[in-house]
């Protein structure tokens, strides 16, 4: 294990925000020669290459943005620390899960003109406005783990042109979910909870768009705030409409919240609760206690045997560098991301004079030409508008509020499909 470059990164972590590179120079589309279409990025000999990452690294979904900071060092690690023959330095960001953090975080990584690439962020609510910052300050983002579908949508608009991502689109899950709800356990009746984040509404509207085509029947279509502590009112009022099943892909605190005020709504004793990765976690099985057995989410498949063919030694190399197994699900996501981003800088940087020079259109492109990566998460290959993810649909169910078996997998453990 390389504990001097890995020390060298985690301490790099530290140096973050506006003011990290006061003294680099601005940046053009031309630069010693070295010609771009939007800037050329110069590091001399010896200087550090400059990777933005911003994760939601604080609150009840702490574990989601830990993870992926973890699986980024994972990566580091495995190259020794550096890209393209120099040093890493990490700009480290929280984007709080929210539009007003991921809007900070970007500006902070962004004012850096030394920044080459961002990886991030955690959630679709931060992304969205933090991605045309980037783009505008001519710095492509792999997103790890925020999947509205908007994100990658052919009619996004130029402000996300600098965008790919290695997490699945919402728009395969919510169909997928739909389909096991009507198709394989055959309930009839369905009320959805959505939180108003982009990702919690765009998930629950595509989930709706295909209940409608396979004749699934909605009977109730709630909205919650993520900072809501009192779900009776919303609960009570989906119970009067009798559903077999309720979709609720909301974070860890509005998640347990549900779970444990369900409880005490008459009519919903046998009414299946149905999440998403988003809640999944230690701080959950906290915060709803016993309330959590039974409770399902749905994700893409990460046992050790769904996955690519190195993350077993990875997942080994996380309990050796961090002293516990992964904590979320999104670990391999942020491995793939500085990955990829490192294979592309690697593949369009210039050397000259001693100096590289990284032409930040090219890097886009190179981004986008993904094709047969060996990720930790599948082979991943980028579309034109950036998706790169592979997907394969499971449901889990916690069967244990002890905290010390959470482990995706065991608890909570696989329900569909029965293999892979």
């Amino acid at each position: 294990m390389k504990r001097a470059t890995l020390l060298k990164s985690i301490v790099a972590a530290a140096v973050v925000g506006a003011g990290a590179f006061a003294a680099a120079p601005a940046m053009s589309a031309e630069k010693d020669g070295v010609k771009d279409d939007i800037r050329v990025v110069k590091i001399r000999a010896g200087e550090p290459i400059v990777i933005g990452v911003y994760a939601v690294m604080s609150g009840p979904d702490t574990a989601l943005g830990l993870d992926q900071w973890r699986g980024v060092q994972i990566a580091a690690d495995d190259v020794g620390s550096e890209v393209a023959g120099h040093p890493i330095r990490f700009l480290v960001e929280d984007e709080l899960c929210s539009a007003e953090g991921g809007q900070t975080a970007a500006t902070k990584i962004a004012a850096n003109t030394q920044t080459v690439i961002a990886l991030g962020g955690s959630c679709s609510s931060a992304s969205t406005p933090a991605i045309p910052i980037f783009w505008k300050a001519g710095i492509p983002d792999v997103g790890i783990s925020p999947s509205s579908p908007a994100l990658t949508d052919p009619g996004r608009g130029p402000d996300y042109d600098g965008f790919v991502r290695v997490i699945y689109n919402d728009l395969w899950a919510g169909k997928e979910v739909a389909d096991w709800a009507v198709n394989v356990m055959g309930f009839k009746r369905f009320a959805t909870i959505h939180d108003g984040s982009p990702y919690a509404e765009k998930l629950v509207r595509v989930f709706q768009k295909r209940l409608g085509e396979l004749n699934g029947e909605l009977v109730s279509d709630e909205a919650v705030s993520p900072t809501d502590v009192d779900m009776r009112p919303v609960l009570t009022k989906i119970a009067t409409s009798k559903p077999d099943f309720i979709y609720s892909p909301t974070f860890v605190a509005a998640t347990a919240y549900m779970l444990r005020q369900k409880q005490e709504i008459a009519g919903l004793e046998n009414t299946m609760f149905v999440g998403s990765d988003a809640s999944f976690g230690a701080q959950l099985l906290e915060a709803a206690g016993k309330d959590v057995l039974g409770y399902k989410i749905t994700t893409t498949a990460q046992e050790i045997e769904a996955q690519g063919k190195g993350y077993g030694p990875m997942r080994e190399k996380y309990k050796e560098m961090f002293g516990e197994y992964p904590i979320q699900g999104f670990h391999g996501n942020a491995y793939d991301a500085f990955m990829i981003a490192k294979v592309a800088i690697e593949k369009v940087a210039i050397e000259k004079d001693g100096s590289t020079y990284v032409p930040i259109a090219a890097l886009t492109a190179a981004l986008k030409a993904t094709k047969d990566h060996p990720g930790m998460t599948g082979n991943l290959t980028c579309d034109q508008y950036g998706d790169c993810a592979v997907y394969k649909f499971a449901v889990y169910e916690f069967n244990s509020y002890d905290k010390d078996t959470l482990e995706m997998g065991k608890n909570p453990h696989r329900i569909y499909p029965e293999s892979f």
